[in-house]
């Protein structure tokens, strides 16, 4: 099987998608234990909605999703141990994790630094589906989703954040990085409910 810029697609049969759009969620499994983590759980959590219905959409569409996490500084992270952690009533995240849990045909890249590319294999992955477009969601909107925006625009992927699925410790923070990825990086930041993700062709 072969994407459309004529790359080897599976990854030895690891990754069978084949699409042009792929749909990232950044540091969705998260414990927000951390400084300030009490500020940007407040803004995510009535995000965390609306993450899951563009997924679901996204996944009906054919569009393979990739969590793209933080690995906490842990050097030995597990990503299952991670969603276990994050999905105990002890943890802060766990009403925004536990609507966002990963399914079985989902993909995911832990990365030691802000960026999803910085010594990840996001980008090999994205180029096995045929990728040439990405949707941003997640946390936060001023730090890992904004540098991952701009490691994706100097690698001339098309852009989308929706503004609705994304979310910073206060407003300021949201509205300085949204409007940097929009003129800056030209990303379309239209609210998910205005994308539409059921027309955007498949990789052939």
């Amino acid at each position: 099987m072969t994407t459309g810029r004529g790359e080897q697609s599976d990854l030895h049969g690891s990754a069978p998608d084949n699409h042009h759009t792929a749909l990232l969620l950044i540091d969705v499994i998260n414990d927000f234990d951390f400084p300030r983590g009490d500020e940007l759980f407040r803004n995510a959590l009535p995000v965390a909605n609306r993450i899951a219905a563009l997924k679901r959409r996204a996944r009906n569409a054919g569009i393979p999703a990739v969590y793209v996490n933080d690995n906490f500084g842990r050097w030995q992270s597990n990503f299952q141990q991670t969603v276990a952690h994050c999905l105990q009533k002890k943890s802060r995240g766990h009403a925004f994790v536990e609507q966002l849990v990963p399914g079985k045909q989902d993909y995911f890249v832990l990365k030691p630094k802000h960026s999803g590319f910085y010594q990840t294999p996001l980008e090999l992955l994205l180029k096995h589906f045929g990728a040439e477009r990405l949707i941003l969601t997640g946390v936060s909107t001023n730090s890992c989703v904004l540098f991952t925006a701009s490691d994706a625009y100097m690698r001339d992927l098309e852009l989308i954040v929706p503004r609705d699925c994304v979310a910073a410790c206060n407003d300021q923070e949201q509205e300085f990085a949204i409007e940097q990825m929009q003129s800056m990086l030209k990303a379309d930041v239209s609210p998910s409910t205005k994308l539409d993700v059921e027309g955007f062709k498949a990789a052939h």
